[in-house]
């Protein structure tokens, strides 16, 4: 029909190129636009081309065969056929089953038999911190979703400062022009003075067009990547120069049969005003730096760095279902079949971004930023922890996950740990109160790994239930193995694991047979203490403050020449404890 159209004369020859030179254009210029089609094609292209193989030959079959009754039977193949794929695929969601096999057969899975300790912990839930960011702003401005990263060696909270949506010339002619960094291990989260940074961004989750972070990105990409990549979180942080940057998490799709996401790198997008070579670049090419997985390790400030998309970190975590087995999640077995526990009250479900120290529990793992999960069993009434589950948020290929259940150490999951703070305290109104966000504590205390549930208690607004955040939350501490609940002062972390024990150091005692811990510790003090106040009675006669100072730090050595020798002869005795148990294993 086109080259009929064609050969009618010079006419309809311009017409053509015009409308093809249009078309191609729109093609260029739109593709973030039709990107979203591409991915589907791309994650269901096994489905579709089996699905148009089929309809192609049977109504081939149908056209061809002169019977009523043949063609009666071809449409009810067609239709029992497409009805069948429906039924398995969606509905019981075989589809999205083989999906997840298929990541946990790629995935690189280390087995760790020692847990690892947390540190660095953050004392307000993302929630929080994201409600009181929107009190700290105007009408025409809003915060975007926050994120953990590590910034100048310390864990923050960073979060952009946009134009609101609600104003869409706002999001056309504005930029993002400060970032909020509040550190993550205060309970007085401010955000102001140092903690709001100036810097401008161009490009933006708010801004409209060709300014939107998802579109400058899409427009990024090459055609290859157009069928197989998406944007997806975005991370403000600093990169090796001490710039500010925006940082876009990118999924890449593998597979034919059932493809399933994987990590795809970073776009890398630097900040800086909006002018007409950058409007040029936008349109024509997008922005940012493609930085592929294999080439982070080049750039620090991406290496122990959470940059991982939470999409994919949660289909890994749900993929050890299959450790048991391809046939074990199936309904009818489902012995070691695992799940994602939900809790209903909480807006930020698991993976909690959460800083863990390997250096003793694995060598092959760095220590710093984790995703990290905590699996139960299927059913909704087992609320057991069965793995704990590590991945590397910056997008490193090794997934560590520690089997509670095989050690059958018994402990309760993350799914038990609300009611058991809501028993705890009945005086509350846990109507409008929540503990929400349970991520792990674990810690050396009493001469033994402990794993503890630290949760928050949020306020909840009843009129648009979001959660208002307070700067010194109630925290809780709960005992995965024993179930008590320890409340803590979230004022004085250092004084949480020593509160800890005063609450458990009896039923450890008496379950465990441990020795007696942090009492020598407070006696030297008591001592320190008690010589210190002599001396200084004895000095206030003394009118040489010199010879003050020298008593003091004599008395202070010798206490300390004490612990050195009590902390010596502990260890012969735990070394002599140790040999007679080998003793008796021989």
């Amino acid at each position: 029909m086109i080259k009929n159209y064609w050969n009618k004369g010079r006419k309809q020859k311009t017409i053509v190129i015009i409308i093809s030179l249009v078309v191609v254009g729109l093609l260029f210029f739109l593709r973030d636009d039709y990107q979203p089609a591409l991915l589907f094609f791309r994650k269901y292209i096994f489905i579709i081309i089996l699905s148009a193989i089929v309809l192609f030959f049977g109504l081939k079959k149908f056209r061809n065969s002169p019977s009523t009754g043949t063609r009666l039977g071809i449409l009810g193949i067609l239709v029992a056929f497409f009805g069948l794929l429906y039924v398995l695929g969606w509905h019981l969601k075989l589809y999205d089953y083989m999906k997840t096999y298929n990541v946990f057969n790629n995935l690189n899975r280390v087995e760790i038999n020692e847990l690892p300790l947390t540190q660095n912990e953050r004392i307000q839930p993302l929630r929080n911190i994201f409600s009181m960011a929107n009190e700290s702003v105007g009408e025409t401005k809003d915060v975007s979703l926050p994120h953990l990263v590590r910034v100048d060696g310390e864990n923050k909270w960073t979060m952009a400062i946009q134009p609101t949506e609600k104003y869409v010339w706002q999001g056309i002619s504005d930029n993002t022009e400060e970032v909020f960094a509040v550190p993550s291990t205060t309970p007085f989260p401010r955000f102001s003075n140092e903690n709001r940074i100036p810097v401008t961004f161009s490009i933006g989750e708010s801004l409209k067009f060709s300014r939107n972070t998802y579109n400058a990105v899409v427009q990024r990409f090459n055609p290859w990547m157009l069928f197989n990549y998406e944007p997806s979180d975005t991370y403000y942080m600093k990169n090796d120069k001490g710039d500010w940057v925006e940082v876009v998490s990118l999924i890449k799709w593998k597979g034919f049969f059932f493809p399933y996401p994987t990590f795809g790198g970073v776009m890398i997008i630097e900040n800086g005003e909006h002018d007409f070579n950058d409007y040029l670049e936008r349109m024509v090419i997008g922005k940012g730096t493609f930085i592929a997985p294999d080439q982070m390790k080049n750039y620090p400030f991406l290496t122990r760095q959470n940059t991982l998309a939470e999409k994919v970190s949660r289909l890994q975590a749900e993929s050890l279902k299959f450790l048991g087995g391809f046939s074990d999640p199936l309904p009818w077995n489902m012995e070691t079949a695992v799940k994602i526990p939900v809790l209903p009250d909480d807006q930020n479900q698991q993976p909690f971004v959460t800083d863990f120290d390997f250096s003793e529990a694995n060598k092959d793992a760095y220590s710093g930023l984790y995703h990290w999960f905590g699996l139960e069993p299927v059913g909704d009434e087992r609320t057991s922890l069965t793995y704990s589950v590590f991945v590397p948020a910056d997008g490193t290929e090794k997934l560590f996950y520690y089997d509670h259940a095989s050690k059958k150490q018994g402990y309760a999951g993350v799914s038990a740990m609300p009611l058991k703070v809501i028993e705890s305290r009945k005086e509350y109104d846990w109507s409008v109160n929540k503990p929400v966000e349970f991520r792990p504590y674990i810690k050396e205390i009493a001469g033994k790994k402990r794993m503890f549930f630290l949760g928050t208690i949020s306020s909840i607004k009843k009129d648009n239930a979001q959660f208002d955040g307070s700067a010194t939350p109630d925290l809780a501490l709960i005992d995965s193995e024993y179930r008590d609940v320890v409340w803590i002062d979230a004022k004085h972390p250092s004084q949480w694991n020593k509160i800890v024990y005063d609450q458990l150091n009896e039923a450890w005692r008496a379950s465990e047979g441990i020795g007696n811990f942090f009492q020598e510790d407070n006696t030297m003090l008591d001592a320190i203490s008690g010589m210190e106040d002599k001396v200084i009675e004895i000095d206030s006669t003394l009118t040489n403050s010199t010879n003050k100072d020298l008593t003091v730090e004599e008395l202070k050595a010798q206490i300390d020449s004490i612990k050195n020798a009590r902390k010596q002869s502990e260890v012969e005795r735990l070394q002599r404890e140790l040999d007679s148990l080998k003793a008796l294993e021989n």
